[in-house]
């Protein structure tokens, strides 16, 4: 079949390939059991130490990282994170999105022009293509007696203009009401018939080429036509690149690859997924990029689901767990400069300004204040406070820099919120774990991701073959 040609595979120049690619690509590793070969990890390698990566690592430095990361896809492959719902369609999805700009089917290109000509042609019929210029004088169908007077006296005195000699561009460019037209110098371009309305197209296949009409009458006003040229439709070769051009942007090149996808399925009499999953393999098998690309995404979904159900979301839930950590690392957490814990309020005038002084004096937790604030003085028709909270150093908020730290400077203010106050305290250490809570969170998380990876170095089998890592040092 004439449209496989690009995607089947000759077996037996493909086994002499994967022979001789065997003896060029030996395996650097083996993780639980499966094989890496140099290819891939050079690919990694020098994809994540390439050029403008700030922490750049030398391959002796990066390879615990790489088996680390193939620990993590080998233990979601044991609990079968890759027969998820979600990890099915994500892994359909990529598959489809890169496979497709990879496949043409010009037969069906082809087809599609041919289409498109023959009906382009068919609505000019016999009939020449005009090519015009015009100068339009708006007059409202509705338009006074009056109106209409001056509407032919101002078309009547550009039309003997123009016959006094004056470049019709320049005048299209100074009088058309047309005003989309008039900076091109009036001209419309190429149309036929029915694409103009009926008086003026009339006007326009009466014409020769150079000539120009006297103003002519229509539904909109009154037009001076300049016909620039008319000729009989082009045949297919004539449009056919533009024709392409003007399908690849209605997204011709998806439509050929659905095509081509749908076809082979119905060929085959298979899903359409089935045959995506196949024309994808023999992608990768012929393009390494596309290969090394595949098995990134793959590892990457796969360690990313672990990580995220079994780490991240359970560590990120353990306030125990982070309290712990946050006490038994707390001198990590020292700052070296003050910082101000506290609010910032701005009251849409004195007395509101003053309830909430008052109301902030009964409630001694800060971490309670916005929320607090927002409930008692906003509600959904009338909002008489906005409220920022947040953990301040000199120089991020005017406001807190003016009224707490005391530097000369202008304070941001809010329209219909004139009047502005901070309320809070100035630390120069933490004084709980919720002053860095999220620094906590995420240290917290790194180690008791650092604490599984231990666990799977553990569990699982790995070796690196020093002698073709070599290659790469």
């Amino acid at each position: 079949m004439k449209l496989l040609t690009s995607f089947i595979l000759n077996i037996s120049l493909f086994a002499l390939a994967t022979a001789a690619m065997a003896q060029s690509d030996p395996v650097v590793m083996v993780i639980n059991g499966k094989e890496v070969k140099l290819s891939e990890f050079t690919y990694s390698f020098k994809k994540n130490n390439s050029e403008g990566v700030i922490d750049r690592k030398t391959v002796d430095e990066y390879v615990p990282l790489f088996v680390n990361f193939k620990l993590k896809v080998a233990a979601a492959e044991e609990a079968r994170y890759d027969t998820l719902t979600s990890m099915q369609n994500d892994l359909r999805s990529y598959r489809e999105q890169m496979l497709m700009p990879t496949l043409n089917d010009p037969d069906f290109i082809e087809r599609e022009a041919l289409k498109t000509y023959n009906n382009t042609a068919a609505r000019f019929g016999s009939d020449d293509i005009l090519v015009a210029s015009h100068i339009l004088v708006l007059m409202r169908q509705d338009a006074t007696a009056e109106q209409q007077v001056a509407a032919k006296a101002r078309i009547d005195s550009i039309y003997q203009a123009l016959q006094a000699g004056a470049d019709f561009a320049e005048l299209a460019k100074k009088c058309s009401d047309d005003k989309a037209s008039a900076v091109r110098g009036g001209s419309l371009g190429q149309f036929g018939k029915g694409m103009m309305i009926p008086d003026f197209e009339k006007a326009a296949y009466a014409l020769q080429a150079g000539q120009v009409s006297q103003p002519v009458k229509s539904t909109v006003g009154w037009h001076i036509i300049k016909l620039e040229d008319r000729h009989p439709f082009e045949s297919y070769e004539y449009h056919h690149d533009n024709i392409i051009s003007f399908l690849e942007q209605q997204g011709i090149r998806e439509a050929a690859a659905n095509h081509l996808v749908d076809s082979l399925a119905q060929r085959d009499g298979v899903i359409r997924d089935e045959i995506i999953s196949r024309l994808f393999d023999q992608l990768k098998a012929t393009d390494a990029e596309q290969r090394f690309l595949a098995q990134e995404y793959y590892d990457g979904s796969m360690m990313f689901e672990i990580c995220s159900r079994e780490i991240w979301k359970p560590a990120a839930a353990d306030k125990a767990g982070q309290l712990a950590y946050f006490k038994k690392h707390k001198k990590e957490y020292a700052w070296t400069e003050p910082h101000y814990r506290g609010i910032v309020v701005y009251s849409r005038d004195e007395a509101t300004a003053a309830a909430v002084k008052a109301v902030l004096k009964k409630e001694k937790d800060p971490y309670k204040w916005e929320e607090l604030l927002k409930q008692t003085f906003n509600t959904d028709s009338l909002k008489r406070v906005v409220v920022t909270y947040g953990i301040y150093t000199q120089g991020k908020n005017k406001v807190v820099d003016k009224m707490a730290f005391k530097q000369s400077v202008e304070p941001n203010t809010l329209k219909d919120f004139p009047i502005v106050n901070v309320y809070g305290k100035m630390l120069t250490k933490p004084e709980t774990m919720a002053d860095v809570e999220n620094e906590v969170v995420a240290d917290y998380q790194a180690f008791k991701e650092r604490e599984w990876v231990e666990q799977l170095r553990q569990k699982y089998t790995y070796s690196v073959d020093e002698s073709v890592l070599q290659t790469i040092k």
